[in-house]
């Protein structure tokens, strides 16, 4: 389902804090809409449950509602450790660490990432998401 509206102008800023949201809310909606029609979603580092990459906002969509949907991993927190902004206009580079439980016992789970988001007119055009391998795994259980 294509975004209702664009805004005019989205900073690469406003448009990681909305990528946050979805994360939080396990929405593939709400971050596939971050994306442009034939943008790309890159995992650089091998991740389980993950294919090396999404072509398409709608393969964002649909693999991120897969993934999630199948993860008991509820996201308590993402916690931006940095944010930089970069030369290139539009591009933003983004160290985070999510923290979560997952069920049954709410055993607590961290997985440090870092992320490159390539924006333009305030959508994604690519994204490049480096994940701890292990900590997904361990995730997931």
């Amino acid at each position: 389902m294509p975004p209702s509206h664009v805004p005019a102008v989205r900073t690469p800023r406003e448009v990681l804090a909305r990528y946050y949201r979805a994360m939080l809310d396990k929405s593939a909606d709400d971050l596939a809409d971050l994306y442009a029609v034939d943008g790309v979603h890159e995992f650089p580092f091998t991740s389980p449950g993950f294919p090396e990459r999404f072509e398409g906002r709608e393969a964002v969509r649909s693999g991120y509602r897969a993934a999630w949907g199948a993860s008991p991993v509820r996201v308590e927190e993402v916690r931006e450790v940095a944010a930089h902004d970069t030369a290139r206009p539009g591009v933003i580079v983004a160290e985070h660490v999510v923290v979560g439980t997952r069920p049954p016992g709410r055993t607590g789970i961290t997985v440090p990432g870092l992320l490159v988001l390539h924006v333009d007119d305030g959508l994604i055009t690519r994204a490049r998401d480096y994940m701890d391998g292990f900590g997904v795994a361990a995730a997931r259980g």
